[in-house]
C-alpha cells in the first residue's frame, strides 16, 4: 500500500473566482521534502439533459483557452464549497439551456478532471422530464443549445468533434447505461 504524502505548509500564491493556486511543502514517504503546486476548486456540476424523445441537449460555446467553439453538456461551478452539487446542476441546466425539471436528478458519474495538479470534482447528473423556461446566461456567456441523438454524440466523440473530457465521460456513461 502506498504511503501518504504529508503537507507541511501551504502558500496561497493567487486566487480568483474559479481557482486558488497554492505552493505546498510536502514530505514524501521517504522523508524528503519537495515543493508541489496545487490548484484548488470548489467543485462543479454537469447535466445530461434528456428530452422526452431521447435526444440530449448540448451547448455550443466558444472556449477562450483553446480558441475554438465546443460542444458540451451544460456545466458550471458551485457558488460555494458547501452548495449541494445537485443544486448547482439544476441551476446550470436552466441558466445554460433554458430548461428545468421538477424531478430529482439522477446521479450518473463523478469526474476528477485533472488529478495531477487540481482537486476539481464534477458530479454529473441526468435530467429528465424537462420543461422549457428561458436561459439566464452570464454576461460573458454566448451559448447555442442544440439537441442531438445519443448515437450521433458517440460518433462525434470518436470523430474528434467532441473533445471536452467531462462531456466525453458523461455521454459515454449515459450511452452505456442505455444499452447495458
Amino acid at each position: 500500500m502506498l504511503k501518504r504524502f504529508k503537507q507541511l505548509s501551504r502558500n496561497v500564491v493567487d486566487r480568483n473566482v474559479i481557482f486558488e493556486y497554492c505552493k505546498d511543502q510536502v514530505e514524501l514517504p521517504d522523508g524528503k521534502v519537495e515543493e508541489y503546486v496545487a490548484c484548488l476548486h470548489k467543485g462543479a456540476s454537469a447535466v445530461v439533459p434528456v428530452l422526452p424523445d431521447g435526444r440530449i441537449l448540448m451547448v455550443h460555446q466558444y472556449r477562450y483557452a483553446i480558441d475554438r467553439n465546443t460542444i458540451e453538456i451544460p456545466a458550471g461551478g458551485r457558488d460555494s464549497a458547501d452548495e449541494p452539487f445537485e443544486t448547482a446542476a439544476k441551476r446550470e441546466l436552466e441558466e445554460e439551456t433554458g430548461y428545468t425539471t421538477d424531478r430529482d436528478l439522477e446521479h450518473l458519474i463523478t469526474i476528477a478532471t485533472a488529478i495531477a495538479y487540481c482537486n476539481e470534482i464534477i458530479e454529473v447528473y441526468v435530467a429528465r422530464d424537462l420543461r422549457k423556461t428561458e436561459q439566464h446566461l452570464d454576461p460573458d456567456e454566448y451559448i447555442e443549445v442544440v439537441p442531438y441523438e445519443v448515437n450521433d454524440l458517440v460518433d462525434m466523440i470518436y470523430e474528434g468533434k467532441i473533445q471536452d473530457s467531462k462531456t466525453i465521460a458523461s455521454v459515454m456513461a449515459y450511452f452505456h447505461k442505455l444499452f447495458t
